[in-house]
């Protein structure tokens, strides 16, 4: 399962145990303002967490489903900061549709042996507004109960396990694809999440499961984006994630989890998206290549969603999905593309041609974009 480490919080406690259940926590802006520095005594208690945020995306949900979108009855949602300072600001707002944060703790010893373990954290839902001509009506969510595992302490390690999310308050009806084949209520969204704190003072996440439609972005302990769900599938989610096909029901779904784009991808994302001519959408099966190497080319694609193989030479060097930009190479360098992409999920794309990005930004572009010269040498790999 995807995993990614991060840094967390260390905290020495003086004359007094904890208990497992106690919640008090010493945040990062604390332990920094204070140099870090806490009286030594009997355990050294050290926090993580991790944190999803989950939105609709522009061109997010197809065919006759979006009609309410596009009489402004209902709304896409701008993509959350690329750093969460404040989650329940946010949601104060109704910025992102829903979010599951997962806090842990251990405490350890003199000699790192593990004596106790907590966690807590919570899941928040947002309502959802619907416009009726210049009123607006803020309908209540249906939030499910929070799921926690045990903590499971192995050695010098903890793992936590959360499970949060629900459903709008607002009908959906719709067609299903198992009985009762009509469907009113909303289908369920979450996510599942792992959390791993090991004695030494690091931590690792995992995203365990996740209903396949919003799109879900990962954050670590210092609130930083590191991973975001490569497919964000409405029509399965809406025909099959009801009733028990949720963890609710014991059914977790595997997500499909990619690397974040750079910072200029995200910035260029927008020029294409939102910086003058409507791009081009195009749909890509599973299986079917976007782009052949060694043929000729000279439009720039933005991945919306789904995964994407990188292929140089018939090997597989890299896999990208939602945000990352390509296709600038065959525009600086003689009109050919220089590797195969091929989707190993459908997906979708946003054709923009060469004259909407700046030439500058182009070059900068395609200087992280070199993954054939990354296997003629593997220590320059990134």
């Amino acid at each position: 399962m995807p995993e990614g480490r991060s840094g967390n919080v260390r905290e020495r406690y003086g004359r007094w145990p904890v208990a497992a259940d106690d919640t008090r926590y010493v945040s990062v802006t604390q332990m920094r303002d204070s140099g870090g520095t806490i009286e030594k005594g009997r355990f050294m208690r050290i926090t993580s967490s991790v944190t999803s945020v989950s939105w609709i995306p522009s061109e997010a949900i197809p065919g006759a489903f979006k009609i309410p979108m596009l009489l402004g009855v209902s709304h896409y949602d701008p993509p959350p900061p690329d750093v969460l300072d404040d989650l329940e600001a946010l949601h104060a707002q109704g910025l992102f549709r829903f979010a599951n944060r997962l806090e842990g703790w251990i405490e350890v010893d003199d000699d790192g042996r593990i004596g106790n373990a907590g966690h807590s954290g919570q899941g928040l839902i947002s309502s959802t507004v619907v416009s009726l001509g210049a009123r607006s009506l803020a309908i209540p969510p249906v939030a499910f109960p929070d799921l926690r595992r045990d903590p499971d302490i192995a050695g010098d390690r903890v793992r936590f396990v959360q499970t949060t999310g629900g459903r709008t308050g607002a009908p959906m009806p719709r067609k299903v694809n198992r009985p009762p084949f009509v469907q009113i209520t909303s289908p369920t969204v979450w996510t599942t999440l792992a959390l791993t704190i090991n004695s030494d003072g690091t931590s690792e996440h995992e995203v365990v499961g996740a209903s396949p439609f919003p799109r879900h972005w990962f954050f670590n302990n210092d609130g930083q984006l590191i991973q975001k769900s490569g497919l964000a599938d409405y029509r399965s989610w809406a025909g099959e994630n009801f009733g028990d096909r949720s963890p609710w029901g014991e059914h977790d779904q595997r997500a499909v989890v990619a690397e974040i784009e750079t910072a200029l991808e995200r910035n260029l994302s927008t020029l294409i998206m939102r910086g003058g001519a409507k791009p081009e959408i195009r749909k890509i099966k599973q299986g079917a290549t976007l782009t052949k190497q060694g043929h000729p080319g000279n439009e720039l694609y933005l991945i919306l969603d789904g995964m994407f193989s990188v292929e140089v030479d018939g090997a597989s060097v890299a896999e990208i999905g939602p945000g990352a930009i390509v296709g600038e190479r065959a525009v600086l360098e003689r009109g050919k593309r220089t590797s195969t992409l091929r989707a190993t999920t459908a997906g979708r794309v946003a054709v923009a041609a060469a004259d909407q990005i700046d030439r500058t930004a182009l070059m900068e572009l395609s200087r992280g974009h070199r993954r054939e010269e990354d296997v003629a040498d593997p220590a320059s790999r990134r």
